[in-house]
């Protein structure tokens, strides 16, 4: 058995002990999934990926992609998924522009918030940090993609740059979705604005002051601690 086969069959062992059958119904409800749950609670399968991660090495960057895309692509379980998006969070060493692809399947195919926003801001944006010239075109792409989960990345991606913030890179990417009327997008914009309130309460102000097209839910979080 390879290494890969080896930590993905450890990880579904793992779920199906600890899954919680009277749980997984009401959890499954709760996140809209198509995707039946095991029942996991997020600490428990947090526990259990440092001792797995620990117990089953990966030797190099395309073993680890390749967990991590088995672990995704092959889910029965929504919890298989966390999995494969806290396996994204090992190595950082490997951490480069060229995983970009894979972020991207993740939030295209993944399609919801529990998996965007951690991809979003903690891969994603980790990338963007490091690599700006080669990310930050990208994104400014990603602001007016068809795709809703692409474009919501790019406005929430820099949530924890804090005086870092590419501010022409924020303002573009809210600017492409004024018009979107979708919630996620809405709610992003707002997200994003009340976070580098923070930081810049005065940019802030101002950016809400000279766009008038913002929706009120987007006004309303960028300026709640205002």
């Amino acid at each position: 058995m390879s290494e890969s086969q080896a930590l993905v069959a450890a990880v579904r062992a793992g779920l199906a002990e600890l899954g919680d059958a009277r749980k997984a119904p009401d959890m499954q409800r709760y996140m809209k999934s198509e995707l039946p749950f095991r029942g996991v609670a997020s600490p428990a399968r947090k526990a259990l990926c440092a001792r797995l991660f620990a117990a089953h090495p990966l030797s190099d960057v395309d073993t680890w992609r390749a967990t991590v895309l088995t672990l995704w692509r092959e889910a029965e379980f929504r919890e298989e998924r966390y999995v494969a998006v806290d396996l994204t969070g090992r190595h950082q060493e490997w951490q480069t522009p060229a995983l970009l692809p894979m972020y991207e399947e993740l939030i295209v195919t993944g399609a919801w918030w529990d998996y965007v926003d951690e991809v979003a801001n903690r891969r994603v944006g980790s990338l963007l940090r490091a690599s700006p010239a080669e990310l930050t075109p990208v994104l400014r792409q990603w602001s007016a993609d068809t795709d809703l989960w692409k474009r919501r990345t790019s406005i929430i991606c820099q949530l924890s740059f804090k005086s870092a913030t590419d501010t022409a890179l924020l303002t573009a990417a809210i600017e492409a979705n004024l018009a979107d009327r979708d919630f996620f997008i809405r709610k992003g914009i707002g997200w994003a604005l009340r976070q580098f309130a923070r930081t810049e309460p005065g940019w802030v102000r101002a950016f809400v002051d000279s766009h008038p097209g913002l929706s009120p839910l987007s006004v309303r979080e960028a300026v709640k601690h205002l």
